[in-house]
């Protein structure tokens, strides 16, 4: 029950047990919140279980432990890292942040965090709710869950990790997305108590974590859960493996960790797993693509399509959808890399002919040129990359989405970081702490360096504005914000937001063309 006006405000009593938050910048912060039980011993590579509660008052003032993911003291030359210690299995938990917890039924914004599959917490700095809670009246939550060869290995139909072409379904795979069921489930169930709504819900998430946005969204256990998506750069250009071609790789991991089986598997220690996992990046890699050693698997039991068909039916359809890319997605994974920038013509048309065939190759090869005078053959190849992985499968969608008479809000986040002589562009993961309008907490990462105050906080402004007001009422408009209108395949309007903010029509046009006829998804 919600907190009577006289008790202290912090202390929040669920079915669960009671917790007590504590007051982070003028909003109520509880942290590290469990929403099911620990996926540990057997529970490992299970699906998630409903947690069993606590007695007494539980301390929710300090961050629990992130999911166990590679870690490179230092981090990374785009995002200065993107995870950091402790990192436990015991990580189901969720953070929520709230103006009060009272009876004010509050529209909730659900995080889910991106990184490849393999890295990220709903903790991080970069992702508090702080912003949100307090400029948009808003209960926000961020969940972690499982990543990596923890919630990403596919076990086989009789959860071994050699398949039963035979069996009966099992558990499936997929154990990342039985997370964030139940962590939906648990806003649901509990939200209100926070000062939430648990009818108006939006489920927001960026990269990998858009991926997982679009499966809740069309999953049949998610009916009247969510009321709106944000998707941001979902690379729903992935070819996501079925069960055969997903157990090669499960195969190829249970070698690199030593291990015969799952049960083998079972006893080692959660740090062994995430060293096999390094292993298997190297294993997959393919020149020219995006590397992702653990994929989503369409295993028929928890997913039976690709997320981005999820969104074109079904009880996705009366689902409220915003979407968007940056212009420069692949620049984040290719720009700072010598040996990329070293790419000949001659490796970048072989490299197109494996899309495009080698008849067309040239001559698409020439329309990346045309669209950027002066481009190396790198940046043909980091355009194609981005049109492949992110825009032209966003672009699908939203035809798809408009052709049905359900349309999306579309954007293209163009505003270039002058980092590293500018070689990053308009690069992946850039618009979020415009998203988020909280740069102070993003000050470890490089990618930022150099931009001007001015213009910064200009666009995040409108951006930040623009994400509560579709929270709030599935209409991105608002007064500081030129009028943007649904996309649909009449003027296909996409909001730009660069140092300028402008509604365009057909923005991507010249992608989309180049890329069709093509399949819908």
């Amino acid at each position: 029950m919600p907190n009577p006006p006289t008790q202290d405000r912090t202390v929040v009593d669920l079915p669960a047990g009671r917790l007590r938050g504590a007051i982070d910048g003028g909003v109520t912060v509880f942290r590290a919140v469990p929403y099911a039980a620990p996926p540990v011993g057997d529970l490992r590579w299970r699906p998630a279980r409903p947690h069993a509660g606590w007695s007494g008052t539980r301390d929710a003032t300090t961050d629990g432990p992130s999911a166990p993911q590679m870690y490179m003291e230092g981090g990374d030359p785009v995002l200065g890292g993107h995870g950091s210690p402790p990192f436990d299995e015991d990580c189901l938990t969720l953070n929520v942040w709230t103006p009060a917890a009272d009876d004010a039924r509050r529209p909730v914004l659900v995080w889910i965090h991106g990184g490849g599959f393999v890295s990220g917490s709903g903790s991080l700095p970069g992702y508090s709710g702080r912003t949100f809670a307090r400029d948009g009246d808003l209960v926000v939550v961020s969940i972690n869950y499982r990543i990596g060869p923890l919630g990403y290995l596919y076990p086989g139909e009789n959860g071994d990790g050699v398949g039963d072409d035979g069996g009966d379904g099992g558990e499936g795979g997929n154990f990342w997305l039985t997370d964030q069921l139940a962590a939906l489930r648990w806003v649901k169930e509990n939200i209100a108590a926070f000062g939430g709504d648990p009818d108006c819900v939006t489920v927001a998430g960026q990269s990998g974590g858009a991926v997982s946005t679009a499966a809740l969204a069309g999953h049949p256990r998610t009916e009247g859960l969510i009321r709106r998506v944000i998707l941001q750069s979902p690379p729903f250009g992935l070819d996501l493996p079925g069960p055969a071609a997903y157990l090669e790789r499960t195969a190829a991991y249970l070698e690199l960790a030593g291990a015969k089986d799952l049960a083998e598997l079972r006893t080692a220690p959660w740090p062994e797993l995430i060293a096999a996992g390094g292993g298997l990046f190297a294993q997959t890699v393919r020149w020219g693509y995006w590397p992702t050693p653990f994929l989503p698997v369409i295993d028929e039991v928890t997913l039976t399509g690709h997320p981005a068909q999820a969104l074109l039916g079904g009880a996705a359809a009366g689902i409220d959808v915003m979407i968007g890319w940056t212009r420069e997605e692949a620049n984040f994974g290719f720009a700072l890399d010598e040996g990329y920038a070293a790419a000949t013509r001659e490796q970048v048309v072989d490299r197109i002919a494996e899309t495009f065939g080698s008849e067309a190759a040239e001559g698409v090869y020439a329309a990346y040129e045309r669209a950027r005078p002066g481009a190396r053959p790198a940046d043909v190849l980091m355009d194609l990359i981005t049109d492949e992985l992110f825009r032209v499968p966003a672009l699908r969608l939203a035809e798809a989405r408009a052709e049905a008479g359900s349309p999306v809000w579309a954007y293209q986040f163009d505003l270039p970081t002058p980092a590293y002589e500018g070689r990053l562009g308009a690069a992946h993961c850039l618009e979020l702490p415009f998203v988020f309008d909280n740069f102070d907490q993003w000050s470890h990462a490089p990618f930022l360096a150099g931009l001007a105050p001015a213009v910064r906080d200009g666009l995040a402004y409108a951006m930040h504005r623009a994400w509560i007001a579709f929270v709030r009422t599935g209409d991105p408009n608002h007064p500081d914000l030129p009028r943007w209108r649904p996309y649909d395949t009449g003027t296909r309007t996409t909001m730009r937001f660069d140092s300028v903010v402008t509604a365009l029509d057909d923005l991507a046009g010249a992608s989309r063309l180049l890329h069709t006829p093509a399949p819908l998804i």
